[in-house]
């Protein structure tokens, strides 16, 4: 007689794998994510941030010597062990069983942003003090995209409604230099695994104890 555990599927760890020796800040992954989603005017779920320059897309360095610059695109980490689901008050903020994904429930975001203030990541997030506002008169943002709601909280959701109709986030589809990887992080066959033991790389903060699920080569 088998065992318990015997052919009982493993949790999947969804996450991001970005080569910031290939991404050269075309800002095509901001974009799509902003109109997957039909991110507000003013908001942003996926910045690109310079490692660099003291100010955004700019190298470190003085002419004639050599410059340095490295783009590194940050949105929500998706950690495995996150800040903001341990603060949450009402559950509004959790991580899918299914992907490993961080959501947020707009329905349960009583907006008290807690969460806001646990992340160690700035700028991941954003809270709705007024209903949002587009420039075009017309909804975009894909199939399933929830509609946005005033005094609620915001993030990167990992393209979830993309994810249950077994596709990739929109910032992977959308990167045709192929700097974005995503996949399991718990299966070593996968290609982001597998990048992870072939290529030096690095997290955000790792000595948070957050364990970001999203990792960059370096």
């Amino acid at each position: 007689m088998g065992s318990e555990t015997e052919g009982a599927s493993v949790a999947r760890r969804l996450g991001f794998v970005i080569d910031t020796t290939t991404c050269y800040g075309c800002q095509a992954c901001v974009l799509a994510c902003k109109i997957e989603n039909n991110v507000a005017d003013n908001v942003r779920w996926n910045n690109l941030l310079t490692d660099g320059g003291d100010s955004p897309n700019t190298p470190s360095g003085t002419y004639p010597d050599t410059l340095h610059r490295l783009y590194y695109p940050v949105a929500c980490q998706h950690c495995e062990n996150p800040a903001c689901v341990k603060v949450c008050p009402v559950g509004a903020t959790f991580k899918d069983p299914e992907t490993g994904a961080v959501r947020q429930d707009y329905d349960k975001c009583i907006g008290c942003r807690m969460c806001m203030s646990a992340c160690p990541y700035n700028g991941v997030r954003s809270f709705n003090w007024e209903e949002p506002k587009y420039s075009i008169d017309h909804k975009v943002g894909g199939k399933g995209v929830p509609e946005h709601q005033k005094h609620v909280v915001e993030k990167c959701t990992m393209c979830y409604h993309r994810l249950a109709r077994g596709e990739e986030p929109a910032c992977v589809n959308a990167c045709k230099i192929y700097a974005r990887h995503w996949g399991d992080l718990n299966d070593p066959q996968s290609e982001v695994s597998q990048l992870l033991a072939s290529r030096p790389h690095e997290q955000l903060l790792p000595e948070r104890g957050t364990n970001p699920s999203v990792y960059y080569l370096v």
